[in-house]
C-alpha cells in the first residue's frame, strides 16, 4: 500500500524528509519516535542497500524521517528533484519499502 510519493527538496535531504500531511492517516499512529524497518530500491526494483531502520519523529508539528534517513540519502546520492515513494509492504525482512526515482531516469 502506497503511503506517499514526494519530490525531494534540498531541505528534505539535509534536514530530514518531512512526510506529506495526507500520508499521516496511512502511517501507524504514534507519539514521539518510531523505528521503521525499510528496504530501499531503485525505480527498476534493484535493492540499493540491505534493510535499514529509519527513525520517524515529530518535529515542529511535522512528522519527518530523521536518523537513518541522512545516511541513506547520502549513500544513495539523492539530490533535489529525485522522487521517493514510500510503501507499507509486509514481508520477512521489513515492513516498509522506499523506492527512488532519480531526476534523470525514466
Amino acid at each position: 500500500m502506497e503511503i506517499f510519493t514526494k519530490k525531494l527538496t534540498a531541505m528534505d535531504i539535509q534536514r530530514g524528509l518531512v512526510l506529506p500531511r495526507c500520508s499521516l492517516d496511512r502511517l501507524q499512529s504514534f507519539h514521539g519516535t518510531i523505528e521503521l524497518s525499510t528496504i530501499f530500491e531503485s525505480a527498476a526494483g534493484n535493492r540499493l542497500v540491505g534493510p535499514v531502520t529509519i527513525h520517524c519523529s515529530t518535529r515542529s508539528g511535522d512528522v519527518a524521517f530523521t536518523t537513518g534517513w541522512y545516511a541513506l540519502a547520502r549513500d544513495a546520492g539523492l539530490t533535489s528533484g529525485d522522487t521517493v515513494t514510500f510503501y507499507q509492504e509486509v514481508n520477512g525482512e521489513a515492513r516498509y519499502k522506499l523506492k527512488l526515482r532519480n531526476v534523470g531516469s525514466s
